[in-house]
């Protein structure tokens, strides 16, 4: 296909298989200006989607950075107050959300005070995304931009078709009918799901170089895949690639120390090496090789930000780990390996309705932040335990086992 039909059959996934837009519906689409190309693209298939309307809102990386370096102390987490009073209304308004990702300037923080580049996200306005996500008032999806400073750090040069090609695999857009693809890949991950719901374990070990972790599960809660669906009955697909199972543990059991195996992006920033140590479900230790500082700042957002709010399977059948690469982009890396977040937990996983002030005491963790790293390989052994401490394998050797 040529690029232009590739370019017009991405959008389309995105938007019919991702957030599943719906005839008359808002949507907002945010992104870099480098991700202009695809976020016009993604602005003509919504309304092709029958789309009301499609506000596009472009964020530029060198601005932060100006901020950061040159702006006074109050600018740093800023929120403009009049997005932050539109996102609050989504609540009630319902768009659907596409969020692009792909950074283009990996390094462009690197000489900035790392405590600051931690604090330059608009804190408010990412607490209210988050809002919105965990109500369920939004279908949304997060899809790459490729784009030419992200194709530098993947290849070590400029090579756009390369990095298009890799997105396209790790996508399934090469499928005769990728619907049809990813409804098959969605089934598939539903019965993993299953099959750890009804095993029932009562915690996750994870074992392997650096690390030796041991996280408890919620009583009862559910192991979740692929497809989410709003308060209003709508189906949506929240990341493109997603090869996980998953589901929020018990904030207050997580017990040992734990390596990240890839690197993670935070606040426009790459993170290497990173390390935890957790001592009664809070994160008490951490270290890096390169953006220590970062993280230290984002689990000081809150009080419950340095406790876990997700866990999520992955084997090395997915195609995002069988292209080979690092993609440097959480959205990528976390679908080729397992990974744990820390900071705000998904209610969905209680598999009942619970009201917002009781999630705490019902082990879901609530947090202004949620920060994915890869945890996993094939040196790393995950494990299901039984009440009685019983260790069931669910991967070895990057093999899924059940």
């Amino acid at each position: 296909m040529t690029p232009a039909e590739r370019l017009r059959r991405y959008a389309e996934l995105a938007v019919r298989v991702g957030a599943n837009v719906q005839p008359g519906q808002d949507v907002v689409v945010t992104c870099l200006v480098e991700h202009a190309d695809v976020a016009r693209e993604v602005a003509r298939e919504s309304y092709r989607a029958g789309a009301q309307h499609v506000v596009v809102l472009y964020n530029d990386l060198h601005l932060r950075k100006a901020a950061v370096e040159l702006g006074p102390e109050s600018e740093i987490g800023w929120s403009a107050p009049y997005l932050l009073d539109w996102i609050k209304r989504w609540s009630t308004e319902n768009p659907a959300l596409i969020a692009l990702t792909g950074n283009p300037s990996p390094t462009l923080m690197s000489d900035l005070d790392p405590a600051l580049v931690g604090r330059s996200d608009p804190r408010d306005i990412r607490a209210a995304f988050l809002e919105n996500i965990q109500g369920r008032h939004v279908n949304w999806t997060i899809v790459a931009a490729p784009n030419v400073g992200w194709a530098t750090e993947v290849f070590g040069e400029p090579d756009m078709e390369r990095l298009w090609e890799a997105v396209g695999v790790s996508t399934r857009l090469g499928e005769k009918d990728p619907v049809a693809a990813w409804r098959e890949h969605n089934e598939m991950l539903q019965a993993r799901a299953e099959t750890l719901n009804e095993l029932a374990f009562d915690a996750i070990r994870y074992r392997g170089p650096g690390t030796n972790l041991t996280v408890g599960l919620i009583s009862g809660s559910k192991w979740r895949c692929a497809t989410f669906e709003t308060a209003a009955g709508i189906p949506h697909v929240p990341n493109l690639p997603t090869e996980e199972v998953f589901t929020s543990p018990d904030w207050r059991r997580a017990e040992g120390h734990v390596r990240s195996t890839y690197p993670l992006v935070a606040a426009g920033t790459k993170v290497t090496g990173l390390e935890f140590r957790l001592e009664g479900g809070k994160i008490v230790e951490v270290d890096a090789e390169i953006g220590a500082e970062i993280i230290r700042e984002q689990l000081a957002t809150d009080e419950q930000a340095p406790y876990l709010g997700e866990l999520a399977l992955v084997d090395g059948s997915s195609p995002v780990k069988q292209t080979g690469l690092v993609f440097s982009d959480t959205l990528f890396d976390e679908n080729a390996t397992c990974h744990i977040a820390f900071g705000a937990g998904f209610p969905e996983a209680l598999g009942r309705e619970v009201p917002a002030d009781e999630l705490l005491d019902a082990g879901i963790n609530m947090s202004a932040i949620h920060t994915d790293f890869m945890v996993g390989g094939e040196d790393v052994d995950v494990d299901g335990l039984g009440s009685d401490g019983t260790a069931t394998p669910i991967i070895r050797g990057d093999v899924w086992q059940l």
